[in-house]
């Protein structure tokens, strides 16, 4: 194989266990797996988690790839890449001061060997410790990263200004509808919202959203009474409401920082357009089992009480928006929601499978989701079904996601230029006085 033309990626466990269709995302450049990372698939092949699929699905992959030839030589893969799966002995004696009873050692070993044979190497791991190895040895070492976004910076905000002579601000207030040109319309994605203000005035100014299918801008949904006793706060609470009732809208995500109101307004929206307008049949909240810091172990008691620890975040907000129908004097409880179907909190544990009709799904913490287990949940949705994605991007609790390539983030990227998806970033903390100053200052 001729590989001095073309660069030689080198890729690490964690990358498959992440995506393991990774060797098809690198052109037609080679891809070398060293044969210590099989060896460490190979123990998370029994597992039922999401790494133990991803496992057994690359095992999979590769052994189809086996009707080729031999993978020691080198197999073609679709795009036009090489894809090689060896283990190089010659690191043993030429780089006596790498500890090679050290797996991540091993495969920089092996890199190496294939940089002195002229190869132009370059190391794929989501391991940081690693690529600091790689480049102490003068390796070049990256993160692997399923989307073009960069920075956090970079992420689509779903939201911006748009400014305009008096005149068409007075024609968009009177009509209730603000006509773009053609050129205007390119620079808008799908359902983004918008803060029409005058030229030279931010003060004087209305929010709408950008209707694809008219190519122009709808103001927002009227909520005069508020939503399950909830009243946006801020511009950005305005927008997320707008998206969360709009009904030509089937997907929407919501990111903001610990205490802007993301789950608070999701489930208030669920219960209106589920209870309130009976849009759907029942509201399914779920979040990932993903602890944050030590985790206590296997829980006891049945499937309800194991999941009342990683649940009672959904049922402090629904505890909270029954508490403000209990001052209205409405009397109906969560419980009684539950009882009745009207209500349903699960994992997405067992979620691999199903077809969800008719129903407003929310599913929290989503930041803490691959981009593969976002495409599971999201491929679930039947007929007439809205999910809602909430999260906070710089709360990752998953070892193998970061701000930039978790699910959330990755399926606003993809998804910004569909017709039915929204998305709103919040900004201003809600919650309390203190919370604000722990989210700006700690």
């Amino acid at each position: 194989m001729n590989k001095k033309s073309k660069k030689t990626f080198v890729l690490d466990t964690n990358v498959l266990l992440f995506d393991p269709t990774a060797i098809n995302k690198f052109g037609d450049n080679n891809i070398f797996i060293p044969l210590i990372v099989v060896e460490e698939l190979d123990r998370f092949k029994k597992d039922q988690n999401e790494n133990g699929r991803n496992a057994r699905y690359f095992a999979r992959l590769v052994d189809n790839l086996r009707a080729q030839g031999s993978l020691v030589s080198g197999v073609s893969l679709e795009n036009g890449g090489i894809l090689q799966i060896s283990i190089l002995r010659e690191p043993a004696t030429k780089h006596a001061g790498i500890d090679l009873s050290i797996n991540d050692n091993l495969i920089l070993a092996d890199a190496l060997s294939l940089k002195e044979k002229g190869h132009e190497v370059v190391l794929i791991t989501k391991d940081i410790n690693l690529r600091l190895k790689g480049d102490a040895l003068g390796l070049a070492a990256e993160d692997y990263e399923s989307t073009e976004i960069s920075t956090a910076e970079e992420i689509f905000s779903g939201q911006r200004n748009f400014e305009v002579d008096i005149k068409r601000l007075k024609e968009f207030e009177s009509s209730r509808f603000l006509e773009l040109s053609e050129a205007e319309a390119k620079t808008f994605f799908p359902n983004e919202y918008i803060i029409v203000h005058e030229e030279g005035n931010p003060q004087h100014r209305l929010l709408g959203r950008y209707h694809g299918g008219k190519k122009g801008i709808v103001p927002l949904i009227k909520m005069r009474e508020g939503v399950w006793g909830i009243h946006p706060k801020n511009v950005e609470q305005q927008f997320a409401f707008d998206a969360l009732l709009n009904h030509e809208v089937n997907l929407v995500s919501l990111v903001g920082k610990a205490g802007t109101g993301k789950t608070l307004l999701a489930i208030a929206a669920g219960l209106e357009c589920a209870i309130g307008r009976q849009q759907f049949s029942r509201v399914l909240v779920s979040r990932p089992i993903v602890p944050m810091g030590r985790d206590l172990g296997f829980l006891p008691g049945d499937v309800n009480e194991k999941l009342g620890p990683w649940m009672q975040p959904i049922f402090d907000n629904i505890d909270f928006l029954f508490g403000n129908q209990r001052a209205n004097n409405q009397t109906t409880t969560w419980d009684e929601l539950i009882n009745q179907g009207l209500l349903h909190v699960e994992p997405l544990t067992y979620i691999r499978g199903r077809s969800l009709p008719g129903q407003f799904m929310i599913v929290d913490e989503a930041q803490n989701l691959t981009p593969h287990e976002i495409k599971t949940i999201i491929t679930r949705a039947g007929e007439g079904t809205k999910i809602v994605l909430t999260g906070d991007s710089d709360q990752i609790d998953n070892p193998y996601l970061d701000s930039i390539n978790n699910g959330l983030v990755y399926c606003i990227d993809r998804l910004k230029n569909e017709e039915i998806v929204a998305h709103s970033r919040l900004v201003q903390g809600e919650r309390s006085p203190l919370s604000e100053i722990a989210s700006e200052l700690l």
